[in-house]
Formats: C-alpha cells, structure tokens, sequence
C-alpha cells in the first residue's frame, strides 16, 4: 500500500518535533512515553495519533513516522539506518539542526521579500491611476490591469511550491524527471548536488561511527541520495569495495563537487583509523558551503527582485506603459 502523503508541518514544527524526541532518547525515555508530550500543529494531531498508535502496535519509529506522515521519506531512510546502527538519538538531533536552520534561513528570505512584494503591489495599484482618473481607463479595466499580475504571480507561486513539496516528499530511491535539469541551473544545480554528498557522508559517517560495517551501511547511506543520476554513480562504490578497494579508492573514480577534499580527509582518516571522523568532517564542510549560498542567496535574492520591480516602476512612468499586454479593448 502507497504511503500517504507528509503532513505539511512546517520547518520549525519538524525543528521541535526532532528536539523533543532526541532529548527524550537521550533521557532514555520510552518512545512511547515521549509520543505522549509532542506538541503538532492541529492539522498533524490526527497524523500524530496514527503514529502513535503504529508506534503501541510495534512498528519501527522510521516506518511508522513515514505512514502516519510526519516523517519525510529523507527522515524515514535516515533513521531506519540509525535504528540499525543504535545513533537514533545522534540522528534526531541532527535532523533537529537541519530544520531548526533551515527555519532560520526561510524566515529570512521571506522577511527580506517583505518590501519588494510590498512595492510591487503599491504600483500595480497606483500606476494605472492617472489613466483611470483621465477617464481612459474604466473601473472594470483598472481593476483587471491590477489584479491579472497578482494572479500569474500567486499561480507561479502555487506551482513552484507544488513542485518543491512534490520532490520533498518523494520516496527514498524514486527518480525525478527534474533531476538531470535541476543540476544543470547555475549555483541551484551544484546546492542539490552538495546537498545530496552532505546527507551521504553524514549517514555513513554516523553509520560507521555506530560499529555499522561497511558494506552494509553503504546501502543504506547511498538510498539517502534524492538525486537520481548521482545515485546511480554512488551505488559503483559498494561493488568496489567489494572488490577489495579502499572508500577513497571507490570514489577516486566518481566526479563529484569537492571530490579533492573529500578524498583527502577519506585517505587521512582510513590511515589513521579515524574513517567515521573524517566522513562527518567533510559533511560539516559542505554543510558550511551550503549554509553560505543560503545566506548569499538571503541577502542578494530581495534586492535583485527589489530592483526589478523600481526598473518596473521607472520605465512605467517615462513611457506610459502598463504591465505587460495591453488590456483589452472593451475593458478600457
């Protein structure tokens, strides 16, 4: 039976959802005495009770989370490798950080989108005025001239949200159309693919760190990858050990973003018997690269989007033109 679809709990929700359970884990406090104190929003409490209820029926908090539908698929495959490697905890306050920052950051972005959306809809309002109040525009038309670019704005909107929740909740392992066009956007396609080496050596790292043996973690660490093709380049390095080769020789022969570093740190760590260590290290790096883009992007992303919308403005006012067509003819 298909797995319904994730309870849209925001970021924040998921941040305190994953707090709570990594400090009842680490209190050693049954899972289901834990589940008892879970504040939801109201429109998880019924996805709360379900899990609840799988969790007293003896399922696994990985499978039963991703049910109920307050797990991710990403949050399901990440813990059930915890739950075989005994990091539960390690992984709930990992995934705790994850979305409290994650929280942070889209707070951010949209505090800062404030003032242009702010902008742009003051002159959608006011710079039909003077044909308007010149009697060559009449209510019908003025209004339509308003309102049509708040709906395309609000439609694509709608979309990009759709798609973006479409591929969060994504099975563990599902390929995406998207992908191979995805990765090839300038600094959105390299952000997904350090995104995906980020999860993957975090979970071996912590898989290995567990006692978890190679070959078994893995698999295990390659299902975490969202990203179809680079999925696909990963799973070679399991036949390579296998064969024999060292991690750092298996992922000589790949391509990735940072392969220089990473091996680097993969060598140091196999040398010195510090592998886990060295695997968690570099997801911390690639973590830190990523936290920079956002951050760049939080700060370049309102001003590029402010400035359009003066431009907008400026070349309304000097020419005469509305935005976009023209309105038709028995409107004006």
């Amino acid at each position: 039976m298909p797995s319904p679809r994730p309870a849209l709990l925001d970021l924040a929700a998921r941040a305190q959802l994953f707090t709570h359970l990594a400090a009842m884990e680490k209190a050693g406090v049954p899972v289901e005495r834990a589940l008892l104190s879970v504040q939801v929003p109201a429109r998880a409490k019924a996805a709360l009770a379900s899990l609840q209820t799988q969790i007293a029926g003896g399922s696994d908090m990985a499978s039963a989370g991703l049910r109920s539908g307050l797990f991710t698929p990403l949050d399901s495959t990440l813990l059930r490798a915890a739950q075989a490697s005994g990091c539960l905890a390690a992984i709930y306050q990992r995934l705790a950080e994850r979305y409290n920052h994650r929280a942070q950051q889209a707070a951010a972005i949209k505090s800062r989108l404030l003032m242009p959306a702010a902008v742009l809809v003051l002159a959608l309002f006011i710079q039909p005025l003077p044909t308007l109040v010149g009697g060559q525009l009449s209510i019908a038309g003025y209004l339509w001239g308003v309102l049509w670019p708040l709906l395309v704005l609000g439609a694509l909107y709608a979309l990009g949200r759709g798609l973006y929740l479409r591929r969060e909740h994504a099975p563990a392992g599902a390929a995406s159309p998207l992908d191979g066009l995805l990765a090839s956007v300038p600094i959105l396609g390299p952000a997904l693919l350090r995104r995906n080496l980020r999860d993957f050596f975090d979970s071996l790292g912590l898989m290995l760190e567990a006692g978890m043996p190679m070959l078994e973690a893995l698999p295990k660490a390659c299902a975490v990858i969202s990203h179809e093709p680079l999925r696909k380049r990963f799973s070679a390095v399991h036949l390579a050990i296998q064969r024999g080769h060292s991690l750092a020789q298996a992922l000589s022969a790949l391509d990735f973003p940072g392969q220089g570093l990473a091996l680097g740190l993969i060598r140091t760590g196999e040398a010195s018997g510090t592998l886990p260590a060295s695997l968690l290290n570099y997801a911390s790096v690639e973590n830190q690269k990523l936290d920079s883009l956002n951050e760049q992007l939080a700060t370049w992303l309102p001003r590029l989007l402010y400035a359009g919308v003066m431009l907008w403005m400026a070349y309304g006012l000097l020419t005469g033109a509305g935005f976009g067509p023209r309105l038709p003819a028995e409107l004006s």
